[in-house]
């Protein structure tokens, strides 16, 4: 067979494939190669620009694909504004979801890539592909990401919200038994919780752990550190909505600085606190720590995880026009 009609089968075996790939709702690595090929390089040239003017940019955007692939999976539906207002069905009502940025940047990626690929790539998917970038960009690994989401239709209402968003002070048990039902291992548990080594906490997630003794048995706390945080962080509600603290002394780089400071007793929130301390988690903080290479390596498949997740996929879902409304 010669050069090219063993070029034309593969061709034809490719397409075949990205095709069946689809009707079945399988997420594929090649799923744009061929209606959108330009997609990734437009994401990543629009978050250069935007992490050049923005460097807190990065953290937001993995902070809304955290908070979006936790509430029925990565659909893009916390993206949603109703008849162009937070209501009861836009998660952003949520107080979970309070701080939570840079929804807008999802929004321009969008029309970027519409004039160039219309009705073509989901809001879910640039979603992922942004947090994906971002995380490179602080200096993080580049992640290989399968795609081919669709966009919810259904966005759910506040309570749902607020039931599948992790509290604040959530614990070793309470994170295992959260990601354990996305698939991951202990190991991957303790990586994907290092998306903590960027960007900042609100005060208002660290009332309880700084103020209510009942709260702090069992942490690794380092009382020169608490005491800070106390500072950054005075008691009562107005300080809590405007104030906030770095998560590490790196916080727009993406590295192992996380679990360093862990280890030292300077975790910020409760969970950063008690993995140092818990037996099933305790090695793999350590190992990250002194191991920043296999973090990344643990970190990308949990990241894959996460974001493949029961998404909806095929004949589910749709694919929105703009990413804040309904078709």
């Amino acid at each position: 067979m010669d050069i090219l009609k063993m070029s034309a089968v593969l061709f034809l075996l490719f397409s075949r494939f990205h095709g069946e790939a689809e009707a079945a709702g399988l997420l594929s690595y090649n799923f744009y190669d061929q209606s959108c090929p330009q997609l990734e390089s437009i994401v990543r040239s629009e978050l250069r620009t935007l992490s050049l003017t923005d460097p807190t940019a990065p953290a937001a955007l993995l902070r809304l694909l955290f908070h979006d692939c936790q509430v029925q999976g990565c659909d893009a539906s916390i993206l949603l504004d109703l008849n162009g207002v937070t209501t009861q069905y836009s998660e952003m009502a949520s107080s979970k979801n309070f701080g939570v940025r840079k929804r807008e940047t999802i929004s321009l990626i969008k029309s970027t890539v519409e004039t160039m690929c219309p009705q073509q790539v989901s809001c879910s998917d640039i979603l992922v592909l942004a947090a994906r970038e971002a995380v490179a960009l602080s200096g993080g690994p580049r992640i290989d990401v399968p795609l081919g989401r669709r966009d919810s239709s259904n966005p759910p209402n506040v309570g749902f919200v607020d039931a599948s968003l992790p509290p604040a002070d959530i614990g070793v048990d309470g994170v295992l038994k959260l990601f354990a039902k996305k698939g991951m291992t202990v190991e991957e548990t303790v990586a994907i919780l290092g998306a903590h080594t960027l960007g900042v906490t609100h005060c208002s997630n660290l009332q309880s752990r700084l103020y209510n003794p009942a709260t702090k048995q069992g942490y690794a706390v380092n009382p020169g550190f608490e005491n800070t945080l106390k500072i950054s962080c005075p008691l009562g509600p107005l300080a809590s909505k405007i104030r906030f603290v770095e998560n590490d002394v790196t916080s727009v780089l993406f590295d192992n600085r996380y679990y360093i400071s862990s280890m030292n007793g300077r975790g910020v929130l409760r969970i950063d606190s008690e993995m140092p301390l818990d037996f099933r988690t305790r090695p793999f903080v350590e190992k990250f720590a002194i191991n920043q290479e296999a973090f990344f390596q643990a970190f990308s498949s949990a990241f894959v995880k996460l974001s493949s997740f029961e998404v909806l996929t095929g004949n589910q879902g749709v694919i929105r026009t703009r990413c804040n409304a309904l078709n």
